[in-house]
């Protein structure tokens, strides 16, 4: 009950909670608009008709660094801003993406739009419209919201992690297992960034509409759950073995190549029907599904270095608590679910070369396991 009583004055927005969220969304509004970047069309959409992302992410971010690390360097700022304001933020956060999920249902049930980005998508079921959302593709002040959400959550991801790890700096606790849940995590955020136009050719960019599942998934849960090992290690001291060190190193790499492989694979092939995996020539099923390089091993490939990845970020943190790996148990259950929509997706929209695909390439994810 003291616990409770706590944290509960923690979980109210301050007025300095507030102006960081919005200063950062406001700050990512104009440098996305601002900014310098190759300007990426996205998948044909069912109308024939393609949108165009301007992905200037990396340089949005690495601008971003530089300023906080001015403001830091002039005593404008703390490096630990955001992870002593960690619980406020979550509750500003989390209330901004209740108030823009009703605004994206309620604008979007009174569009009379007609394109597949703006055209309502209204079931007569208020839970599941605003679950899901309305629209596939809103825009705000010309900004394209749903690449704008991802963006902000990856983003923050990398904030809060290294304003973590500026406190177990300041408290002299840094040791192997955080660095090591350190270096995963900048690793896998700023390769995403890299590689930021991979993210137009995902299902979430292509076919799910923006609604508070996404909104909630990328503004909070991404960047306030994926960091819950920082803030583990920063209570708890684990201290890792080299041996332990390596094996979990190798996790990484294994679970990276496999995903950024499979990633990569698809989008260029989406680009290019006929560009070569691994040396070889395509194969394909119906002239439609790819069957070479990693999704000639399982239908979901990416999922499972999706996986990997989300297990190495959790082993830093030893095996005394299971709340470190909440997220990779989490992302295990949303990715077999997602598998689960994306197969009766395809069969109905493949039909028989669906079927064809699925004798060809057996297993869902992991190769003779499932």
């Amino acid at each position: 009950m003291e616990a409770a009583a706590a944290v509960l004055p923690a979980l109210v927005p301050s007025g300095s909670a507030v102006v960081v969220l919005f200063a950062y969304l406001g700050y990512l509004a104009a440098a996305g608009a601002i900014l310098p970047g190759k300007l990426v069309a996205g998948a044909v959409l069912p109308d024939s008709s393609r949108l165009h992302y301007r992905c200037n992410g990396l340089l949005a971010l690495l601008l971003l660094l530089g300023l906080c690390a001015f403001g830091v360097y002039a005593g404008w700022m703390t490096p630990t801003v955001v992870a002593d304001r960690g619980l406020e933020l979550l509750s500003a956060t989390f209330i901004f993406s209740v108030v823009v999920s009703f605004g994206l249902y309620f604008a979007g049930t009174k569009s009379r739009h007609k394109s597949s980005s703006l055209k309502p998508h209204v079931s007569g079921n208020f839970i599941e419209d605003w679950w899901l959302g309305v629209q596939l593709n809103p825009h705000f002040m010309g900004v394209d919201l749903k690449f704008f959400f991802v963006r902000a959550g990856m983003m923050a991801w990398l904030f809060i992690s290294l304003s973590l790890f500026s406190k177990s700096y300041l408290a002299g606790s840094v040791n192997l297992s955080v660095i090591l849940y350190q270096f995963f995590c900048a690793w896998y955020i700023i390769d995403y960034f890299v590689h930021e136009e991979f993210m137009t050719s995902t299902w979430d960019i292509i076919a799910e509409r923006l609604g508070f599942m996404l909104v909630f998934g990328d503004l909070v849960f991404i960047p306030f759950t994926f960091t819950i090992q920082g803030w583990w290690l920063l209570r708890n001291e684990v201290e890792l073995s080299l041996l332990a060190g390596v094996a979990n190193f190798c996790i990484f790499i294994i679970g990276y190549l496999v995903f950024r492989g499979a990633n990569k694979q698809k989008h260029v092939f989406k680009k290019d029907p006929k560009a070569p995996i691994w040396g070889k020539p395509p194969k394909l099923v119906g002239g439609k599904l790819l069957a070479s390089g990693y999704w000639g091993i399982a239908r979901h490939c990416n999922y499972l270095g999706d996986l990997l990845l989300a297990l190495s970020f959790s082993l830093p943190c030893g095996f005394s608590s299971v709340i470190p790996y909440f997220y990779p148990t989490y992302l295990l259950i949303l990715l077999i679910w997602r598998e689960r929509r994306d197969e009766a997706r395809c069969s109905q929209k493949y039909k028989e070369i669906w079927a064809e695909y699925c004798k060809l390439v057996p297993w869902r994810i992991l190769p003779y396991v499932y």
